[in-house]
């Protein structure tokens, strides 16, 4: 389905991905990560995996500036990783239906595009991102940006653009209450990153079809113990959505 397919954004970078086949040719999954992340964070390889085995075909992603993909981590924010997932959703084949799965801060890349474009037919946020402004404070409140690093990582400089953007942003409540398709959203809460409480928030503002799922002593990016809860979780859900 996606196997030779090469995706660019509007800009012209190229977006790094990986196909995983599967049974269910009428759907294809797509698997995003959260800031300073890529494609083959360990729960995304295994989520991708356990649902490929399962039938569903997967498509992980490496937003620009990230991992193998094309551009600079300095330009980096939600509102460009929403341009970049509308131009994975413009590579889908008619005859797919799209699910779409974010993980933190890719899970605020999630809730902001289902929003606007209906070709997300199925939205699952692990550990997602809501309160975006209180993110950049609590994390990065101490560091300059253009000057500083996130969590010290010389790879991954604090720039301007991230932060202005997501102190615009403040939030993704309202768009949360303008998700029309069904949203499963799943927590740990031993989450010390991304508490939990925005994920409680998300689904509380949510009018959507929703279900919630709270994974007892899960950190932010989950565990081996966790991804086969993940695995049947998202399946269930996907099921329940595409038939």
């Amino acid at each position: 389905m996606m196997t030779d397919c090469e995706i660019r954004n509007r800009s012209g970078e190229r977006i790094d991905h990986t196909f995983h086949p599967g049974t269910r040719a009428d759907a294809l999954v797509i698997l995003a990560h959260g800031v300073t992340g890529n494609k083959d964070r360990p729960h995304l390889v295994a989520l991708a995996e356990g649902l490929s085995a399962l039938g569903w075909p997967c498509l992980r992603i490496s937003y620009s500036g990230n991992g193998g993909s094309e551009g600079r981590f300095q330009d980096s924010c939600i509102t460009r990783e929403i341009g970049d997932l509308q131009a994975v959703l413009d590579a889908v084949p008619d005859t797919a239906r799209a699910a779409y799965v974010g993980h933190s801060m890719g899970g605020a890349v999630g809730v902001l595009t289902a929003a606007r474009d209906l070709r997300i037919q199925a939205l699952i946020s692990l550990a997602g991102m809501t309160h975006t402004a209180d993110f950049v404070r609590r994390e990065f409140g101490d560091v300059t940006p253009g000057e500083g690093f996130m969590w010290e990582d010389e790879n991954c400089p604090l720039s301007s653009t991230y932060v202005d953007d997501l102190r615009l942003i403040g939030n993704t409540l309202s768009a949360a209450e303008a998700v029309t398709q069904p949203w499963l959203l799943i927590h740990g809460d031993a989450d010390d990153l991304v508490p939990i409480q925005d994920g409680r928030d998300a689904f509380e503002a949510a009018i959507c079809e929703k279900e919630f799922l709270a994974i007892p002593g899960a950190g932010h990016s989950f565990d081996e113990e966790s991804y086969p809860q993940l695995v049947e979780a998202v399946d269930g859900w996907l099921k329940a959505s595409f038939g």
